[in-house]
């Protein structure tokens, strides 16, 4: 009998072991492919932010200069022209996801929820909504750079209500100091000596407190106008999932438009909400190509993003390390954010 049993154990032991090869044969083609083309470029991109690399050659070459943390000493800590064009980045981008995240999520949950509604022309509505994400977003931006050109579309219809349109792609006012402006609590030409003396990073606090330009603004418009019909859909489908019976029930026991949203709708909503928070937010981190074609971070770089700066860096500047520096920096912001975010939305769920 124990012979048997041990007999017994080892074929299945052989089995388990048939199968997990079997499953690595299967998945190897996958894993070489994703090892080949995106983890060998990563640590390839690393290892060339540690290095004073000009774009010439092999980055693993023996005469290229290794320079440590050098790159991202220079982001941080060491004074310069460098370190202030990435914290103007930075201070551009969070103003950027502030503004843009919560609005984009509002209003496509609105029109997912108008779209959801038994409401007349739903199908128009629903590709009305959503053809603006399905847009090159080059070609909108072109059409949004001549909309907000002095001789565009937005000028002229201000003109004709009396109102003086701004010259949107070159005014590097913040939208805050124009606002504290125009409630007369400061004077721009000639701001409180306490902001402009000192800050962080090499920026003092005036800069960091201006808020988005107009120009940034202008970017951020187009930007919630072409992402919202995208995750509209993610929140419909969700809409379209919630059981009918805890509608009924809900209405049952006397609950309004508001409390149901609030208490049945939201609640069952939050795996969604979470979805569309963080592809917001890593794209958000990412912008390039609006900034590229509407004003390659002019005018005087407010609307510099870290995407753009790395860019510009590395192909343009040909340092290549500090591009890539940029590029990693960034890429940590983003896992940072999400992980809190992830914790943030489990704290309230829990």
């Amino acid at each position: 009998m124990a012979d048997e049993a041990m007999a017994a154990s080892r074929r299945g032991l052989s089995a388990k072991v048939r199968e997990n090869i079997a499953g690595w044969l299967f998945v190897a083609p996958v894993v070489i492919i994703l090892g080949l083309f995106l983890l060998v470029p990563i640590f390839m991109a690393l290892w060339v932010s540690l290095t004073d690399w000009n774009g010439q050659g092999s980055p693993f070459r023996s005469g290229v200069p290794f320079v440590g943390l050098d790159n991202y000493r220079r982001l941080f800590a060491e004074e310069g022209l460098t370190r202030q064009d990435f914290m103007t980045s930075i201070r551009n981008n969070l103003y950027y996801v502030a503004i843009v995240v919560p609005l984009q999520t509002a209003l496509a949950l609105g029109l997912a929820m108008i779209v959801n509604s038994r409401l007349k022309a739903r199908t128009f509505f629903r590709a009305a909504f959503y053809f603006p994400s399905v847009t090159s977003s080059v070609a909108i931006s072109v059409v949004f750079l001549f909309m907000f050109t002095g001789s565009g579309a937005v000028n002229s219809l201000l003109r004709m209500l009396g109102i003086t349109g701004p010259m949107w792609f070159s005014d590097a006012r913040g939208v805050l100091h124009l606002f504290l402006d125009w409630l007369g609590l400061v004077d721009i030409e000639n701001p409180p000596e306490a902001l402009t003396s000192g800050g962080p990073f090499g920026l003092t606090w005036w800069e960091w407190l201006s808020g988005p330009s107009v120009a940034m603004c202008t970017i951020i418009a187009l930007v919630i106008w072409t992402t919202s019909g995208t995750f509209m859909l993610m929140f419909l489908a969700a809409l379209q999932d919630i059981p009918v019976s805890l509608e009924e029930a809900s209405l049952l026991d006397g609950a309004g438009r508001w409390q149901r949203f609030r208490y049945v709708t939201l609640p069952l909503l939050k795996p969604t909400m979470f979805l569309v928070l963080t592809l917001g937010l890593i794209g958000t981190w990412q912008v390039f190509d609006q900034v590229y074609v509407m004003s390659q971070g002019d005018p005087a770089k407010t609307t510099l993003t870290p995407a753009y700066l790395s860019y510009r860096a590395a192909f343009r500047s040909f340092e290549y390390g500090t591009g890539a520096a940029i590029s990693f920096v960034l890429f940590f912001i983003i896992v940072a954010l999400t992980v809190l975010q992830r914790w943030v939305m489990r704290t309230r769920r829990s």
